[in-house]
Order: C-alpha cells, then sequence, then structure tokens
C-alpha cells in the first residue's frame, strides 16, 4: 500500500492499493467525506493511466489543485517509483 501526504486540500493523506496497473483500493483521510468516497469508489479497478488521464488538473474552487488531482499526483508517483 502506498501513503501519499496531499498538499493544499482538506484531506491529510491518500492510501492507494495496486494490482499491477489496476487500482484495487483508495481511501482519503480527511477532507469532504461524500465527495472523497465517490471519487475512490469511481477509481477502484480503473487503470492508473486512464485515472491520472481523467483527474490530472481538477482544481477546487480558488485552489489550483483538489482531491482528485493530488491523487493523480499520487498515482504518477507510484508509476515514477515502479
Amino acid at each position: 500500500m502506498m501513503v501519499y501526504k496531499t498538499k493544499g486540500v482538506c484531506s491529510q493523506e491518500i492510501h492507494i492499493e495496486l494490482d499491477g496497473d489496476i487500482i484495487k483500493s483508495v481511501q482519503f483521510i480527511g477532507g469532504c467525506s461524500g465527495n472523497t468516497q465517490g471519487v475512490a469508489r469511481l477509481a477502484q479497478g480503473m487503470t492508473v493511466n486512464e485515472a491520472i488521464k481523467r483527474l490530472d488538473g481538477i482544481k477546487c474552487g480558488p485552489r489550483p489543485t483538489s482531491c482528485p488531482d493530488q491523487l493523480a499526483k499520487a498515482l504518477k508517483l507510484a508509476v515514477a517509483q515502479k
């Protein structure tokens, strides 16, 4: 399991479990519970590259990032560490 410390959002970290290039599970710690649970469930079963493509660059109001964008950043890091 990978633990990613988020930056610039309400959630504090993201726990990610991968099975090869498939997202097995995602859990946000903190943040807007309903939104982060929704993003986590939607990402489950998706390929890492597809999730990055869909989530990268999403902003939250005036913030330059969001919880989905932070998930994309975490997934990019996971790919780079392979």
